[in-house]
């Protein structure tokens, strides 16, 4: 059937463009990884590929040979990091920049916390765990999703896509929850929860010797929508409680913690927190410049002694010298692939950082939130000329050092509101109005989401009684019930 046969041609050049190459997907999983996540990568791939080679290579001698001219420009085309000492950082073209000199002694220049991070806190507890290797990179992966509030924000299959895909474990969603429910007995309680009723659940359950844990379980498990709205006289009607019952009950349910991160210390979205800056970025003089931080990864190259051995395995004709010849240029053609890899990462993330920097030019000269523009993925995706998805793996974990701070990555892309004068700003201009108001308000009486939007429009700002709600949820002010004294 003609119809039939169109549809598997169809099918299978859909098939096509989708699979990606050995070497596509290096470069995607490079891509992923932050500054010290990287390090360690090439650490490990050091140790694997004895053809790879840390440390500057020297040219080869001059001689006769016509082939000294070729050796030479293999040399340069096989090393990671050129010699090239410039300070044009916004150049387009794809050259490379050197990473040294003002990359250096960057981790000393970031202020660093008073206390042990928040994940310095669930690391430590998870080294006193028995675990497999594997079931550990599932736990630092894991406890790498855990947002500030404690809680997972990924569900077992997102998760399970990502270690297949970036980290090449190959885990099913049983056996990433296994590994939660151990990362769930962490203190403080609740850490790890992958929902606000999921983490008020485990507070409850870790309770030891209170009378009425049972019935706290089943408020929160059959009647959390009741509860979260303050509504005690339906839960006290449904479960027939006295009033004194329900007040006792009640005094207890507050009591817990729904957002257990927070007592662990300074969170990722703190401009102090002690992390590692995958950007470093300074702006004077009304120009902004800004480096990749990679003055702790090595320069890279193909080891000449191997490739000199591949070349004298090949000559030798001998099958045991066929094989040797095989497992050489094998390794060599990994070490090649690796070093390209490096290379299209930092290409790919310099392109979009300036990106960045050019859709936030006024910030990055102030420092000031409030300058933030309007951005989502797709803006800087047609500035660069990459995809999305693209967009999405070199912003996601990665963060920039500037002068005012240390900020993830992630924090300049905003939607955008339209104000009387057809002039579209920033949410955060939003969300600053929201904490102010709230801030200043009357705790007997606080101020509704109506109400809220009212006062938005006072200011020039049309906003729907739904968006404020989504916007205050967004920046953690309660609902109205929930901020009243």
């Amino acid at each position: 059937m003609p119809g039939l046969s169109n549809i598997q041609t169809q099918l299978q050049t859909q098939t096509q463009v989708q699979t990606l190459s050995p070497q596509q997907v290096l470069e995607a999983r490079l891509l992923a990884l932050n500054t010290l996540e990287l390090e360690e990568h090439v650490r490990t791939e050091l140790g694997d590929n004895p053809t790879l080679e840390a440390g500057p290579q020297e040219a080869p001698e001059q001689d006769s040979d016509d082939n000294a001219a070729d050796d030479a420009d293999q040399y340069e085309n096989e090393s990671y990091q050129e010699d090239n000492n410039r300070d044009d950082w916004n150049d387009d073209d794809d050259d490379w920049y050197d990473r040294q000199g003002s990359s250096q002694g960057a981790v000393a220049d970031i202020p660093l916390a008073d206390t042990r991070s928040f994940y310095d806190i669930l690391y430590e507890q998870l080294r006193e765990q028995d675990l497999t290797p594997r079931q550990m990179k599932i736990a630092l992966y894991i406890i790498g999703s855990i947002d500030n509030d404690g809680l997972l924000d990924k569900d077992l299959q997102a998760i399970s896509d990502d270690l297949a895909f970036y980290h090449d474990t190959d885990a099913s969603t049983d056996e990433i929850e296994q590994v939660l429910k151990v990362i769930q007995e962490f203190d403080p309680a609740g850490i790890g929860a992958r929902s606000l009723q999921e983490c008020l659940l485990i507070q409850i359950r870790r309770k030891e010797d209170t009378p009425d844990r049972e019935l706290q379980e089943r408020i929160i498990s059959t009647m959390f929508d009741e509860f979260t709205h303050k509504r005690w006289d339906k839960i006290a009607a449904r479960l027939e409680l006295s009033r004194e019952q329900t007040d006792a009950v009640i005094a207890e349910l507050v009591k817990l913690n729904p957002r257990p991160g927070s007592s662990l210390g300074e969170t990722v979205g703190h401009s102090r927190q002690h992390i590692v800056p995958d950007f470093l970025l300074d702006s004077y003089d009304d120009e902004i410049h800004f480096t990749l931080n990679n003055s702790n990864i090595p320069q890279l190259h193909v080891s000449r002694e191997y490739s000199q051995m591949l070349e004298n395995q090949i000559k030798g004709g001998s099958s045991s010298q066929r094989d040797a010849a095989i497992y050489i240029k094998s390794k060599l053609d990994k070490a090649r692939g690796f070093i390209q890899a490096l290379k299209q990462r930092e290409q790919t993330m310099t392109r979009t950082m300036q990106a960045i920097v050019d859709l936030q030019r006024p910030f990055f000269l102030e420092g000031d939130e409030t300058l933030l523009k309007p951005m989502i993925l797709k803006d800087v995706a047609e500035r660069t000329g990459y995809d999305i998805s693209t967009i999405s793996r070199v912003t996601s974990g990665k963060y920039v050092q500037t002068g005012f701070g240390t900020f993830p990555l992630k924090a300049f892309f905003t939607d955008g509101v339209k104000n009387d004068s057809g002039q579209e700003v920033s949410v955060k201009e939003i969300h600053r109005i929201l904490r102010e108001a709230t801030d200043a308000e009357d705790h007997d009486n606080p101020l509704t989401d109506e109400q809220l939007s009212d006062l938005l429009a006072e200011r020039g700002y049309k906003v729907a009684r739904r968006t404020v709600a989504k916007y205050r949820e967004q920046i953690g002010i309660p609902v109205a019930r929930m901020r009243k004294n």
